[in-house]
């Protein structure tokens, strides 16, 4: 009892980091995963931030960790992914409170008006007008199918219950939604030319010309290489292809890790130290090869706070949500206790 009360007294007064994981910075129809902060809401999470006066570079709060130094109450932000909105909302914003920011980088869609293969799933199933009755799909050893019965035409309300779904914590509530979130678990797994080539076969199902949405693409390299030139910002790594890299070999991990290094290393000048695992997905062979491709630390999206101590290559990260700045307070406050 004593021992876990001194421990407990110990967490309390040790000095802890929190790392602010940011996706995009828009507001679209659906956000299923709760990925999306409008901009007013960054605007004031920043104006928190500011005025707490203790948001450093990443990379500076990784030194102060390796070397045992963490200074009291740190906080590092982080985007991932790469996102447009990255550059054109989240950027200008960040400069105007003069706050740092790393922004993890998967190359593979950059200078492509390509859209993740999440959000064009989501898209295709949840609120395609009108989808044929049946849908039956092959993907591997799995047969996903099902029937949309009265939900082959997009009504009102189907549109208001998937733009109101969170699929991180609530079950699907339509039946696209349960193919949906099958879809996705099934093809989460796979490598990037695989997605794809599902992702046609939805495609052609649905018998709908592809239309490419400029608000999903990822940045250019010239915006990606503008993004690097200011000193407030650090470019980190995130793959090449975003696979679930526990579900590949680790000479298919060590690929993608190399070869997003140095593609954004070439593009920005800058040497490319920090990583972020895509879903937060690592196993103990991703825990081996980070090093060896030359991370000095990795970030997971594990919910956590971070001190020195830690296994470099697996901090956790705390995903900011649509917060005002009052809300987002308290979450800092509660996320210490972590």
């Amino acid at each position: 009892m004593r021992k876990r009360i001194i421990h407990t007294i110990r967490n309390l007064f040790e000095h802890k980091a929190i790392v602010l994981m940011y996706h995009r910075i828009a507001v679209p129809e659906v956000d299923v995963w709760e990925i999306n902060v409008s901009p007013a809401m960054f605007e004031q999470q920043l104006q928190v931030l500011k005025k707490m006066g203790n948001v450093v570079p990443l990379q500076q709060l990784v030194n102060e960790i390796n070397a045992g130094k963490l200074h009291k109450n740190r906080i590092a932000i982080t985007f991932d992914d790469g996102y447009i909105d990255n550059f054109t909302v989240a950027k200008p914003f960040l400069e105007k409170y003069c706050l740092p920011a790393t922004f993890f980088i998967s190359s593979g869609n950059i200078g492509t008006e390509k859209e993740y293969w999440w959000d064009e799933l989501e898209h295709l199933i949840l609120f395609t007008q009108h989808l044929p009755p049946f849908f039956s799909l092959q993907i591997r050893e799995t047969i996903v199918e099902t029937e949309l019965k009265t939900e082959v035409f997009l009504d009102e309300e189907l549109r208001q219950k998937h733009g109101c779904w969170k699929a991180c914590t609530e079950e699907p509530p339509t039946i696209r939604a349960k193919l949906f979130y099958k879809l996705w678990q099934t093809l989460r797994p796979l490598p990037a030319i695989e997605q794809q080539q599902y992702l046609q076969n939805i495609q052609t199902w649905i018998n709908k010309p592809k239309l490419a949405r400029p608000e999903y693409r990822t940045m250019s390299i010239a915006e990606l290489k503008e993004l690097a030139t200011d000193d407030l910002f650090t470019i980190g790594a995130h793959t090449v292809t975003h696979p679930a890299l526990a579900d590949h070999s680790a000479q298919f991990q060590k690929k993608e890790l190399l070869e997003n290094r140095y593609f954004l290393s070439e593009i920005t000048g800058r040497e490319i130290n920090l990583l972020a695992y895509p879903y937060g997905n690592y196993n103990e062979q991703t825990l081996t090869i980070a090093p060896e491709t030359g991370f000095n630390a990795a970030f997971t999206t594990e919910e956590m706070s971070i001190k020195s101590g830690y296994h470099k290559y697996s901090f956790g990260r705390l995903q900011v949500k649509n917060l005002p700045g009052a809300a987002f307070g308290e979450q800092l406050k509660h996320w210490k206790l972590y």
